[in-house]
């Protein structure tokens, strides 16, 4: 994926999911799995005062992470192909 396509995602793309004080829970990743399956991307936030792993949270939802930015990274369900 080009920069500037990968800027433009980050940007249009809303936060469907968010990460609360409790941390990642099992709870959030289905919810992850089930948007994804009806979408091809989503962006997830989370607190900043909440540690967050993103190569886990995608290992877990068996997703591509995409882009990590501060406090908000973007998971695909397949890697795109360049």
């Amino acid at each position: 994926m080009k920069a500037d396509k990968s800027n433009n995602l980050m940007q249009d793309l809303r936060p469907t999911v968010w990460i609360g004080k409790q941390g990642c829970s099992d709870t959030i990743i289905q919810e992850i799995v089930a948007q994804l399956k009806k979408r091809d991307v989503v962006k997830v936030k989370w607190l900043q005062n909440t540690e967050v792993d993103p190569e886990a949270i995608a290992a877990q939802a068996k997703a591509f992470l995409v882009e990590v930015r501060g406090r908000t990274l973007v998971l695909a369900r397949h890697q795109k192909k360049r």
